[in-house]
């Protein structure tokens, strides 16, 4: 009998999630014409169309709808045989495929990392440093086995574990006449003085969040790609912004005439983990998550 391959079965749950081919080939780091081959040659397989496609659409058959949630079953078993087969593996041994996005990998890893080597020695961490959209597909995809990220986030098809809020803190240079931080009111703000990550970032749709600027014309029209460049601007007196407490608490500042203060306790990002829904790993990610609260 010829059975559908593991590849093959991923492929199609990430066609069912993006409900695009391009999309879904992109997530799954292959070329479009090798992810459509590898749809077709499972239809073939199947003896069933499993897709319906369009020039603009793809509209997935109600046979492939049933099948894209016994193939979800297939992937978590096979994912749990792999688990099995390590026998006596202890948690937290073994390899883990670790995604940290770039607003957290800097700040909370060097003082996570040397506690995780005592505490697991047998622990082999493979650390990708990607942004949170990107992180969330290689999660689905199999690429990644739980992502270190700030909430919230839409993250379909995965669980999520809070671990522990980051305040925001007002930073600017000292002296600045852009705000009094002694008396700061968003209101009081002159327009275009707040700066801020780019789109894409998901820094930056928590500061906005989280600090209450609804009024865009308070938002510089520049924009930062890194927290690096950020602070260089800041640095400039180019204008305000606002850090996460974790990055003020590491060397970011150093060397810049750049001072912060408390913010209100509602204006905070949420850290915590994902990880594929039905994972086998559930339990060893949750104990993973306590690790990274009580040595953060």
């Amino acid at each position: 009998m010829n059975l559908p391959t593991v590849k093959q079965l991923r492929y199609f749950v990430a066609l069912v999630e993006h409900e695009h081919f391009g999309k879904a080939a992109a997530a799954s780091f292959v070329s479009q014409s090798a992810f459509s081959a590898a749809i077709k040659e499972l239809e073939s397989v199947l003896g069933h169309r499993l897709v319906d496609r369009t020039n603009r659409q793809v509209t997935i058959t109600a046979v492939g709808q049933e099948i894209a949630g016994r193939a979800r079953e297939c992937l978590a078993g096979i994912e749990q045989l792999v688990v099995t087969a390590r026998g006596e593996r202890k948690p937290l041994e073994g390899d883990l495929r670790l995604g940290v996005i770039p607003t957290i990998a800097p700040f909370l890893l060097p003082r996570l990392l040397p506690s995780l080597r005592r505490k697991h020695p047998k622990l082999r961490l493979l650390l990708t440093e990607v942004q949170t959209a990107p992180l969330h597909e290689m999660l689905l995809g199999g690429e990644l086995d739980v992502g270190l990220l700030a909430l919230p986030f839409e993250l379909r098809g995965t669980e999520t574990l809070s671990l522990f809020e980051d305040p925001f803190l007002l930073a600017y240079r000292e002296n600045t006449r852009l705000v009094d931080p002694d008396h700061y009111r968003l209101g009081r703000l002159q327009p275009e003085t707040v700066l801020l990550l780019a789109d894409g970032h998901c820094l930056r749709g928590h500061a906005l969040d989280a600090c209450r600027l609804r009024n865009t014309e308070k938002l510089s029209p520049v924009s930062a790609t890194s927290l690096l460049t950020l602070v260089e601007m800041v640095d400039a007196d180019l204008g305000i912004t606002y850090l996460p407490e974790m990055a003020v608490r590491s060397d970011l500042l150093k060397r810049t005439r750049i001072k912060t203060r408390a913010l209100s306790a509602s204006s905070h990002r949420t850290i915590g983990l994902a990880w594929r829904k039905g994972s086998a790993r559930s339990a060893e990610f949750a104990l993973l998550g306590r690790f990274i609260t009580e040595h953060r």
